[in-house]
């Protein structure tokens, strides 16, 4: 099935090296910045809303690429840039590998407030940008560039398993229980919602396990994994992750907590 077009399109920087929001798009950012802000209260770890303070996030307008990349620079030699919402994995990779983060810088429409299912600039900046100022978080993040890198096409797969269950939507433990990190859970009502309801199923943050796990990309998801600290996720690549890889391949996928896609 071909993937249905979308209604977006990326904006493309003007001459300054700006990109140029409406009024109409700043009103739509301070909404979902100060919805989200509230509600992630008791939901989001404690070094998401310092990231976000670091990177001086505001209701006040939709941030500029260049102002996040430029802040990231600084806090942890991290980096942004823009990008159309789906880029091929190399370039994905590549840009993680050299420590930089791919972002879209189209914003969704009123009409989609509450879910999009293609990255946007909220989900991008609002979502994934203040955790890389923790450095053992955005360590992680070029580590699986520069593996997906080395290991080549065969195993980028399973490293996006991997990025899905951390990156997109790990939780932590805390001294206050369970908090999200993942930029599909901060930047979701619904899915921050269900992640720290205590009904969905929970799991340590076990490699083998999470690359055989597999998932959809249009529901709330039925399962997460949980880390203790970022230094941990961090020391996850630093076992023989190809070795890894092939053994998932080798016992195949879990049974799924999902039903399939129509």
């Amino acid at each position: 099935m071909k993937k249905k077009p979308s209604k977006y399109a990326s904006k493309e920087p003007l001459a300054n090296g700006l990109y140029d929001y409406t009024p109409e798009e700043d009103a739509i950012w301070g909404e979902l910045y100060n919805r989200q802000m509230v509600f992630l209260r008791g939901k989001a770890c404690a070094e998401y809303f310092d990231g976000a303070t670091q990177l001086g996030l505001t209701a006040d307008h939709v941030p500029q690429v260049g102002e996040i990349s430029a802040r990231l620079n600084k806090i942890s030699d991290f980096g942004v840039k823009g990008v159309a919402a789906i880029i091929p994995p190399s370039e994905f990779y590549a840009l993680l590998a050299d420590r930089r983060f791919p972002v879209a810088t189209f914003l969704r429409s009123r009409e989609d407030m509450d879910y999009i299912e293609e990255p946007d600039i909220f989900h991008e900046v609002f979502g994934h940008c203040p955790l890389l100022c923790n450095k053992p978080y955005s360590n992680f993040l070029e580590k699986i560039g520069k593996l997906a890198q080395s290991l080549g096409k065969g195993y980028s797969w399973h490293l996006f398993r991997l990025f899905w269950f951390t990156v997109e939507f790990g939780m932590i433990r805390t001294n206050e229980g369970l908090r999200g990190y993942g930029a599909g859970i901060v930047s979701s009502p619904s899915e921050a919602k269900f992640a720290c309801s205590g009904d969905a199923v929970y799991a340590d943050a076990d490699l083998r396990t999470m690359l055989r796990t597999p998932y959809r990309i249009d529901i709330v998801q039925p399962k997460y994994f949980v880390i203790d600290s970022f230094e941990q996720l961090n020391a996850l690549l630093d076992q023989d992750i190809a070795v890894m890889i092939d053994r998932a391949k080798e016992l195949g996928d879990l049974p799924a907590l999902f039903d399939s896609a129509a």
